[in-house]
């Protein structure tokens, strides 16, 4: 058990029902930070007594994965990049093993909050988009045909943990060992098919008001950081996209599965 585990042993646990009535938190404002272990471990230690940890099937971790949609000329990767002030991205997720799976869209909406959609969908269907999928993002985004022209991009793998504060109804997740793979098939970019993060991913979500997590990590001089696991993972493999707005964290964060720094000219 390293230390990570540990101090998420010290947890009481909630229940996923519990943790989505006290803050499901569909429309947030996210804040996301790059953290080593030795800082994660010392927020979660100055966690309220009223934190709890999720747990699912008595696991305090969950390995996520995704699929990545987006069109041939990566209509939804420009328009991150561009700073839309209208602009999604769509993927479906999988829990676990055998866990659920959704066909999700995450929009980018009035003052820079997220609203997240999502649909039941079959585990087999992960990397396509199906007619009733379809129909789905149309209705989310307003638009046929993208939702037509959408096909998968990338995948992502990562083992999430989940602390539900239940006096102030705010969520924190951290992501570990996240790495991207190429879904594009003969397509792979100069790295190959596959990327690896070295850092952890701290997110904090919340209802506007910066959580005591936020507040922590800003005392400790840990500032929120610019990191897409989609936009920087798809330009981590793919170097020829525009990327500038992420050149810090590619050219320090990413590597290949060989160890190899993914760095990028600021372009």
């Amino acid at each position: 058990m390293d230390s990570i585990d540990q101090a998420l042993a010290t947890f009481e646990p909630i229940s996923l029902r519990d943790a989505n009535d006290v803050a499901e938190l569909q429309t947030r404002v996210d804040r996301k930070y790059l953290v080593d272990e030795a800082t994660l471990v010392a927020l979660l230690d100055a966690s309220a007594p009223t934190a709890r940890v999720l747990e699912i099937d008595g696991e305090r971790s969950c390995r996520y994965r995704s699929t990545y949609f987006d069109t041939e000329d990566f209509a939804l990767y420009r328009a991150a990049v561009q700073g839309r002030r209208r602009r999604h991205k769509v993927r479906s997720r999988r829990y676990g093993a055998a866990g659920p799976c959704f066909l999700e869209v995450k929009s980018k909406g009035q003052r820079g909050a997220n609203v997240k959609s999502r649909i039941d969908y079959a585990r087999g269907d992960h990397d396509t988009i199906t007619a009733d999928g379809c129909g789905f993002v149309a209705d989310a985004t307003g638009g046929p045909e993208l939702a037509a022209a959408l096909r998968p991009v990338l995948g992502t793998a990562y083992d999430r943990s989940t602390i539900v504060d239940t006096a102030s109804r705010s969520r924190l997740t951290f992501d570990r060992h996240l790495r991207c793979t190429d879904e594009m098939g003969d397509t792979a970019g100069e790295h190959g098919d596959g990327v690896v993060l070295g850092a952890i991913v701290v997110e904090t979500k919340s209802v506007g008001t910066p959580s005591a997590a936020d507040r922590w990590l800003w005392h400790h001089h840990v500032r929120p950081t610019k990191i897409s696991k989609y936009c920087t993972g798809l330009a981590a493999i793919h170097p020829e996209l525009p990327a500038n707005k992420w050149h810090r964290v590619l050219a320090r964060h990413w590597h290949t599965d060989a160890g190899t720094d993914c760095r990028q000219p600021a372009r």
